[in-house]
């Protein structure tokens, strides 16, 4: 087994692991908590009373952070004549149809971060799905990435703004990014109450027991640290 370096002890012994912190603390302890030289992502991990196996326990979507991910998002639009020039105008670094469809099919070309599609462009879009699917990258009309085309030019607007889409893993977690650790505590604050109250939002009627199982707030190489539960349902609570 590796031995931790004394960067990772030193970080550890600035967070007591035993402790559920409130929202607040979790946030105002960011800049202790990560000490690279470049600027972390801010990462939370929350653990879900569902059971993913089953359809009706799944819990996937999407949200836009009020403050961003801090993050250069490249967005791929799969589309044609008005849809493909709106998409262009609002900002899309990428933009087609059938030759973007070759491209990835025959280069392996997947240089971008999100990709939309208008609704009559995924019969063509399909054909590359088992390329797409397991890297993340498909449109899913569930996450708002399949649209109309007068809904091109806002929705990569929303992704290019920092609009995030999560689903829940097989052991029950959706991990999701929140910010930077340059960003100030009242931007990571409002990120999460916004991620989280759209989890809440989407708690399926069959779960049973406690939903909100375990939080943890970390950042790319730093230590994470525990969120009380019950403390941030009722921060959520203060802010519907």
């Amino acid at each position: 087994m590796a031995k931790a370096g004394k960067r990772w002890l030193a970080l550890r012994e600035k967070v007591d692991s035993q402790h559920r912190y409130t929202l607040d603390e979790a946030v105002g302890m960011i800049g202790s908590i990560g000490n690279t030289k470049f600027d972390e992502t801010v990462e939370i991990a929350v653990r879900l009373g569902v059971n993913p196996r089953h359809a009706d326990q799944m819990v996937r979507g999407a949200v836009s952070l009020p403050f961003g991910t801090g993050a250069t998002v490249r967005v791929l639009v799969f589309a044609q004549g008005d849809a493909a020039k709106a998409a262009k105008e609002a900002g899309a670094d990428f933009v087609g149809a059938d030759d973007i469809v070759q491209k990835i099919q025959k280069e392996g070309w997947l240089d971008f971060d999100k990709a939309v599609a208008t609704r009559d462009m995924m019969g063509k879009v399909g054909r590359i799905g088992r390329i797409l699917g397991p890297r993340g990258l498909m449109p899913n009309p569930k996450v708002g990435t399949v649209v109309a085309p007068d809904q091109v030019a806002q929705t990569v607007r929303e992704l290019k703004a920092g609009k995030i889409d999560f689903r829940v893993e097989k052991a029950g977690i959706v991990h999701a990014p929140v910010g930077r650790a340059s960003f100030d505590a009242e931007k990571i604050h409002g990120n999460v109450v916004s991620l989280m109250h759209e989890l809440m939002r989407l708690k399926p009627s069959s779960a049973k027991g406690t939903y909100l199982r375990s939080i943890t707030l970390t950042t790319t190489m730093g230590v994470g640290v525990r969120i009380d539960p019950n403390d941030l349902a009722r921060a959520l609570s203060a802010t519907e």
